[in-house]
């Protein structure tokens, strides 16, 4: 990501897009199901199933990106909402717990 900041502060905002995306694809298609293996082997169950606010999260996540991305152009309201939106995320993911009955895998 470091390259990606430093050709955006040389204007080059497609090479650096490209940087972005790219690095998010390869830890997608890569690192994560790697590390499913790495748990395998050591007897730690790590599974891709991801639970419903997890995928809306992740839905969330792209849609916002393809509507900012899409004109070609941004502001600082933009990175600002961005900011604010993963600040939100990450404040719930950090208070949802860790047992079943604190999860948000159940809607209950």
């Amino acid at each position: 990501h470091y390259t990606a900041i430093t050709v955006a502060a040389r204007d080059k905002m497609d090479l650096s897009l490209g940087v972005a995306a790219g690095s998010s694809c390869q830890m997608g298609l890569l690192v994560t199901p790697f590390t499913v293996l790495v748990g395998w082997a050591y007897g730690v169950e790590m599974t891709l199933d991801f639970h419903s606010f997890q995928l809306a999260v992740l839905f969330l996540s792209v849609f916002m990106t393809t509507t900012i991305l899409s004109n070609g152009q941004s502001n600082w309201l933009e990175g600002v909402m961005l900011i604010v939106t993963y600040l939100i995320v990450s404040l719930i993911y950090f208070f949802e717990g860790s047992g079943k009955s604190h999860s948000l895998a159940t809607l209950d």
